[in-house]
């Protein structure tokens, strides 16, 4: 710590100006000493507070540790986007995406800190015990997406079907389409016996608020008991508190009910009409009109994203590559998604060219699946490259 004291030159008689100096000099050298003796006592009481080791009170839980010391940085919901992280270089991680991160990993980390970053180590604040269940509170709040992919698939059905209408955070979004509000799934009242075979039971068969068309014909049991799974284990995870048993129909351990439709999505299905895609030309319009927000690599993460709500559709989760054909996705593009920012690009663009960019879509983002393990049946529509 620097302390410089100045004084300003003036026209004084020596014996003055040299009497003036030494009790400017005492005077700074008091103002120096008593900024010290503060600094000193203030950082004794601050290692007395709560929340410090040495304070030897009641160990404090591991979500209120998180959003006191780590969502500052790390977020309220895991995602590395808090303004802190703004000056951060480099940036706080993002849990959601920490498939790589071991629990022994975090541990150490959150114990000794990381070199290079922000992250400073704790272990003089926090115990063995209050580090662990930090780091468990962590990977089963903000980490299920990533280590799951059973929740991965959740998330994907419920931002394709569900979002629109409850919302990212399942707070319900008013709409003028609609008669009424969607059920707001974050208030108490809403909660109330809301359990997890109760969900699955509305989606499938409607209950739905204005909406009273369910999801049965639609999608599997398979994807439903996904998406109920996301909604009570990441969205909201006080719903998991209300099951006493497991849903009717589902097996314990057994993650998943039989079918309720027995209806799968035919991924070789070709482009309606009997068009054929240019993958190539559908590229160059994929570019320049839709990475801004659906990314450059398909992964939700152009540069408009972060402002659009309900969020943008990665084409890179579970739900898209098991669900999104050539058919559903030339149907979005071309009458859009009401309700989003998706557009509907069958006023401005031939069947053509929307058949092109569905085609680079589907092959480039779509049936791509070394990284996720899936084996995708090969496309039907063979791209013209001439």
């Amino acid at each position: 710590m620097k302390i410089f004291c100045t004084k300003r030159a003036t026209s004084q008689p020596a014996g003055a100006s040299q009497s003036r100096a030494i009790g400017g000099g005492r005077t700074c050298a008091a103002f120096v000493l008593g900024l010290s003796l503060a600094w000193i006592f203030g950082t004794s009481s601050a290692l007395a507070a709560p929340g410090y080791r040495t304070q030897k009170s009641g160990e404090s839980s591991a979500e209120e540790n998180y959003k006191r010391h780590c969502s500052v940085c790390h977020g309220d919901r895991g995602a590395g986007n808090s303004r802190a992280s703004r000056d951060l270089v480099p940036p706080p991680r993002n849990f959601n995406e920490a498939a790589s991160l071991t629990r022994g990993m975090m541990i150490y980390i959150v114990t000794n800190g990381k070199a290079g970053t922000a992250m400073v180590g704790w272990k003089n604040r926090f115990s063995e015990n209050e580090i662990a269940a930090l780091v468990d509170y962590i990977r089963g709040r903000f980490m299920l997406v990533a280590l799951d992919p059973r929740i991965g698939l959740g998330r994907g059905v419920y931002g394709h079907f569900c979002q629109i209408c409850h919302g990212d955070r399942g707070q319900g979004v008013p709409s003028a389409e609609m008669a009424g509000i969607p059920r707001d799934l974050t208030t108490p009242q809403a909660q109330v016996g809301l359990t997890r075979e109760r969900l699955v039971n509305s989606i499938s068969h409607g209950q739905h608020g204005p909406i009273n068309a369910g999801f049965a014909e639609k999608l599997s049991a398979e994807q439903i008991d996904a998406a109920v799974d996301y909604i009570r284990k990441v969205l909201i995870p006080d719903l998991s508190k209300l099951d006493a048993v497991p849903a009717s129909g589902a097996q314990a351990g057994s993650g998943g009910s039989q079918p309720a439709s027995g209806k799968k999505i035919d991924m070789s299905a070709p482009l309606p009409k009997g068009l054929v895609g240019n993958a190539q030309l559908g590229e160059q319009f994929y570019m320049a009109n839709c990475a801004t927000c659906h990314g450059k690599n398909g992964d939700a993460q152009g540069p408009r994203a972060y402002f659009i709500n309900p969020k943008v559709r990665s084409f890179q989760d579970e739900y898209a590559r098991t669900s999104l054909n050539r058919p559903a996705i030339f149907k979005s593009v071309t009458e859009g998604r009401p309700g989003t920012e998706m557009p509907a690009w069958g006023k401005v663009l031939s069947e053509q060219e929307i058949a092109n960019v569905t085609e680079f879509v589907f092959q480039n983002f779509v049936i791509k699946c070394s990284a996720c393990g899936l084996n995708q049946p090969k496309p039907t529509s063979k791209a013209i490259t001439k």
